[in-house]
């Protein structure tokens, strides 16, 4: 158009823009190339397809010199370059535009590779292409197009380093799990000459350890991993806690083949300290590495279990990553070449901070330490809902019973009746209630522990002595729901959010009247977990109900609202009748319990269709603190979690 003019012609200022603006247009195609389907955008991008996939056949190559490379070299030294990355490959974007200059066109690129520890790698690289003969657009292929850095032959290698471990937290902020020395027991096979000898003595010495291993050390088949194992290496034992090791070092330190390495580990106060509830940190085992390869290493400390494991990427923090290259070496393996392409800072694991109190934790361990039996005792403080310990037995059981059981509560939720009885006006601590042996509900007989009658007496005596029948026999007033009714103003039923698991409890509901019957006494469909009667008891003692606390950093998102007000008068009348268990009950052996007055309620709860398969419950108060004590299959209350109350509380003047 422009050279259709006649060049005599004067151009109007107007038609002279016009012309200006064309000129720098044209200029503009010369450096950035032509956008149509033969420009080198459409290569770029088919060689950034074809990078992802490793089909690299709809590309043409060429080296710097401009000799032609075949499609499947390239592909090859993609994979060479990539190293330990190879199975990681990155994301890849044309940025900008293309500039052209004569036949070389250079294109940016962004590479995002993925690392370990999420981490993300990210950097823009530039690709050029030859403009050939053949009217064709070919990328010039060299080791710099992965990274600047690289040379023929080069690998990108990674190397890690793992961030600090952060601490479980107690209520005053200072840790719970943190380094502490152990020892580990290994022997080697060449020093010695009767493994079976060595075996037994070793089981000796491990179950002479106080408090005992739990579990027990297995070292019956030491003698045959000793004969399979390659010659000098060790065979690793047991690791045990310095002060474990040091009860038994003089009757294994000397035993033939045995050596022992000093290490730390993240380990709390004692072995049983809170063990369920808060888990363990151990070395990354094989299940580790294997379900989450991007996020483990060997050698790391992994979380299993408990607070541990639910917020092991909280407390583990970020490894740090550096991707190096490496180069060939003389005699065929790879050395670094002293090159570091990208490099992340480790970043500390963040804290978890609970509610816990070591003094607490180490009365409530204390009085489970011997326990055959699955047990559990939980402690909450009222004034407050902080939970404070949170034990479980026998020994450092792996099991939170203490938060998760889901078992009947026995006659301690006479608690949870006889506040509906009284909120209803139904009775009052004085009024006479019968304790026949027995108490017939549409044919189904009730009956006393060992068939005991008291007769007619105050119903601050059937509480106090745990009369079955004397309950079952005011179950109709409190009518179809009443008793879930009272057991929801105690938080029973309700969606805690305590940050772990735990079970809120179920309480029977428009059932029969033999199963109302049953609930009364808290048997029939009625299910509930130490926690959730602790906070139950909690309640009583505070006046209304507020849901227990574990962990104030992170805080959960949305903990259950407080309660309203229990009515006043209910709840001083069975405060009343709370103490006269311990004063005059089936819970005396309280009674002289140094420190202020115990408040409580005992429990025998069957479980199957056997009477005489019962388990054992304990649940009331001291001071600030409430709590709940289980003893699975335990029998009678009063053999077996009284004593464990007792030592527990103890415990705690003690401290």
């Amino acid at each position: 158009m422009l050279l259709s003019y006649p060049v005599h012609r004067r151009l109007s200022p107007p038609r002279r823009a016009l012309a200006a603006l064309a000129a720098t247009v044209l200029a503009a195609g010369a450096l950035t190339g032509c956008s149509g389907e033969d420009g080198p955008e459409r290569t770029v991008d088919a060689f950034l397809k074809g990078w992802r996939s490793g089909d690299l056949q709809a590309v043409g190559f060429i080296d710097p010199t401009g000799a032609k490379v075949p499609a499947a070299e390239v592909t090859k030294e993609l994979r060479s370059l990539a190293g330990e990355l190879v199975d990681s490959p990155p994301q890849l974007k044309r940025t900008g535009e293309v500039k052209v200059e004569g036949d070389i066109a250079t294109a940016r690129v962004r590479l995002t590779w993925p690392l370990p520890g999420a981490t993300t790698w990210t950097y823009e690289n530039p690709v050029r292409l030859r403009h050939g003969s053949d009217d064709q657009w070919q990328v010039i292929w060299e080791p710099t197009v992965v990274h600047e850095k690289l040379e023929s032959g080069d690998r990108l290698a990674l190397r890690r380093e793992a961030a600090p471990r952060a601490g479980v937290l107690d209520g005053a902020g200072a840790p719970l799990v943190a380094p502490r020395p152990v020892v580990r027991v290994q022997v080697n096979p060449a020093g010695v000459k009767d493994a079976k000898a060595l075996a037994r003595q070793l089981d000796a010495a491990f179950k002479a350890v106080r408090p005992a291993l739990t579990p027990p050390v297995d070292v019956s088949d030491l003698p045959e991993r000793l004969s399979e194992a390659d010659r000098g290496a060790l065979v690793e034992v047991v690791t045990l806690r310095d002060e474990a090791y040091r009860q038994i070092k003089p009757r294994i330190y000397d035993l033939p083949g045995t050596q022992f390495q000093s290490d730390k580990l993240f380990l709390a106060p004692t072995r049983e300290f809170a063990r369920a509830l808060l888990g363990s940190v151990d070395p990354a085992q094989a299940d580790d590495l294997k379900a989450h390869p991007d996020k483990y290493a060997r050698g790391d400390l992994v979380g299993h279990g408990g607070l541990q494991g639910r917020y092991d990427d909280r407390l583990r923090g970020t490894p740090g990553v550096t991707v190096i290259t490496e180069r060939p070496a003389p005699d065929g393996t790879t050395a670094p070449s002293g090159v570091e392409a990208f490099r992340s800072e480790p970043r500390a694991g963040q804290p978890l901070k609970t509610t816990l109190d070591v003094a607490t934790q180490n009365a409530a361990d204390a009085a489970l330490r011997g326990q055959a039996r699955r047990s559990a005792l939980v402690a909450v403080r009222i004034s407050d809902g902080a939970v404070l310990a949170a034990a479980n037995g026998p020994g450092a059981a792996g099991e939170n019973l203490a938060f998760t059981a889901q078992v009947p509560p026995g006659s301690t939720f006479k608690m949870v009746s006889a506040l509906g009885l009284l909120d209803r006006g139904a009775v009052t601590p004085e009024a006479t209630v019968p304790c026949p042996k027995t108490f017939e509900v549409d044919g189904r007989s009730f009956k006393n522990s060992d068939n005991f009658e008291l007769g007619d007496v105050p119903f601050t005596t059937d509480f106090a002595k745990s009369c079955n029948t004397a309950f079952t026999s005011l179950a109709p007033k409190l009518g179809p729901d009443g008793l879930a009714q009272a057991g929801r103003t105690l938080g029973l039923e309700a969606p805690w959010d305590l940050g772990t698991d735990v079970f809120t409890g179920k309480v029977s509901a428009n059932g029969s009247a033999t199963e109302q019957a049953a609930a009364a006494i808290g048997q029939g469909t009625t299910v509930v977990s130490p926690l959730a009667m602790a906070g139950a008891t909690a309640a009583v003692a505070r006046g209304h109900w507020e849901q227990p606390r574990l962990l104030l950093d992170p805080a959960p998102a949305k903990p259950a609202p407080a309660g309203a007000a229990l009515k006043p008068e209910s709840v001083t009348a069975l405060k009343t009748m709370m103490r006269a268990v311990v004063t005059g009950g089936t819970a005396s052996a309280l009674a002289d319990v140094p420190g202020e007055p115990v408040y409580g309620k005992t429990g025998t709860a069957e479980y199957d269709n056997n009477p005489a398969h019962t388990h054992a419950w304990f649940v009331g108060w001291q001071g600030d603190v409430a709590f709940a004590v289980f003893v699975e299959q335990g029998g009678s209350s009063t053999t077996s979690a009284v004593p464990i109350a007792e030592r527990f509380l103890r415990g705690l003047t003690a401290r």
